[in-house]
């Protein structure tokens, strides 16, 4: 295949690692400075333009953005989309993987386990969200950063106060999370490539230190990781829309808690902890990846007049609960189910004879009439009714 990796650091142990790794397969590779490219949006197709001259054809595209060029280097990448170029790391997920918050939403949504976090602007909101989170002492984020960079522990309340509230006046948003002790110092680097964990790797922190990531003097060791910690990395990368991934985990007393979902994972460590080729794996999985390259089906399904894509769920006590798909009736109103999600169960394509069970939620394309139609309407909450109720009268 003929690849391209975006990097703007030719000569880094891991953009050297996956050329490497590609040219000792046979591949037809270069590397190629993500500023360095024009987007072409005045023809008929999409293209893009690279130091002012029409880009060859690529089968892959494999995206190292860098956190200070996100929104170049994400446009960059959907471009490469729409020319139906293969990316492992999709536009959107390299940029929901570097908004922190747009992050842990993204994973909350879907039963990620995480430390409590919260997020909130106003001065008078600190105090409580601190204390919803389990108190001090308590970690304080920068919504924007990497290694280690902009993550504070703050070892009382009236500390953590003072420095949300100095951040703030910068401008900085920051969110507030639970400090898991029993992990101070020491957490899970997992290398998802695809649909498996390739790699893992336990950082340890220098001293006193409880950021332990490796460009802050981190020491690290290889770790076989149980069924549950890998099926949490590979999920939690899956969510984002990325194929390629560091998943940075605490060791928890109840299991796994995602800290964060890196789309740009670096390779050195790693792969001087665990003796594996690491980049090699990445290049394997794109060249297989290439013939089926992954689209938005999203997208794709709703461009069809009165049809679309709506997740449906099967509430405890709807009459779907116990019959089989088949004999549910959405076939008779030209709905058809794409996926089947059972708690963290994911059953693609399900079959008519598979059971029903109670919040069980079918990902459905087909008519959105009909899907609209099978959604409850949403309950007022109640405190939303009792504000009303007390407002003042209006006056003449």
């Amino acid at each position: 295949m003929k690849l391209a990796i975006l990097s703007r650091a030719p000569r880094s142990y891991s953009t050297q690692r996956l050329r490497t790794a590609a040219v000792d397969r046979g591949h037809d590779v270069k590397v190629l400075n993500t500023l360095r490219f024009g987007i072409d949006l005045s023809g008929p197709e999409p293209d893009l333009l690279f130091r002012g001259k029409q880009l060859s054809t690529y089968d892959a595209v494999l995206p190292r953005i860098g956190n200070s060029v996100t929104y170049f280097g994400t446009a960059v990448v959907r471009q490469f989309e729409q020319m139906d170029v293969y990316t492992p790391n999709t536009s959107y997920g390299i940029a929901n993987s570097r908004d922190k918050l747009r992050a842990t939403q993204i994973l909350s949504r879907h039963e990620i386990p995480m430390p409590a976090t919260t997020f909130v602007r106003d001065r008078a909101d600190v105090i409580p969200a601190i204390e919803r989170v389990g108190g001090a002492p308590v970690v304080i984020k920068l919504l924007e950063g990497t290694q280690g960079i902009g993550v504070i522990l703050a070892p009382t309340i009236k500390v953590a106060e003072a420095i949300i509230e100095t951040l703030q006046s910068t401008r900085q948003n920051v969110l507030i999370q639970r400090f898991v002790k029993e992990s101070k110092g020491r957490d899970i680097r997992a290398l998802v490539v695809g649909d498996r964990v390739v790699a893992a790797m336990r950082r340890v922190a220098q001293g006193d230190e409880f950021r332990s990531n490796v460009h802050r003097g981190g020491s690290v060791e290889p770790v076989e990781l149980d069924e549950e910690f890998e099926r949490v990395a590979v999920r939690s990368a899956q969510i984002m829309g990325l194929r390629v991934a560091g998943v940075d985990m605490l060791e928890g007393r109840k299991g796994p808690q995602v800290m964060e979902v890196n789309s740009s994972p670096g390779l050195e460590g790693i792969e001087a902890a665990t003796k594996l080729d690491v980049a090699g794996a990445i290049i394997d999985y794109i060249d297989n990846q290439v013939a089926f390259p992954e689209i938005d089906v999203r997208q794709r399904l709703t461009v069809s007049t009165g049809y679309g894509v709506a997740e449906i769920v099967v509430h405890t006590g709807s009459d779907m609960v116990g019959k089989k798909l088949g004999d549910s009736g959405l076939d008779e109103r030209d709905i058809t189910v794409l996926t089947l999600h059972r708690g963290p169960q994911v059953i693609p394509n399900p079959r008519n004879k598979t059971v029903l069970e109670g919040e069980d939620r079918l990902l459905c394309f087909g008519k959105l009439e009909e899907m609209r139609s099978m959604i409850p309407d949403r309950k007022q909450k109640r405190v939303r009714r009792l504000m009303k109720k007390h407002l003042p009268p209006e006056t003449p």
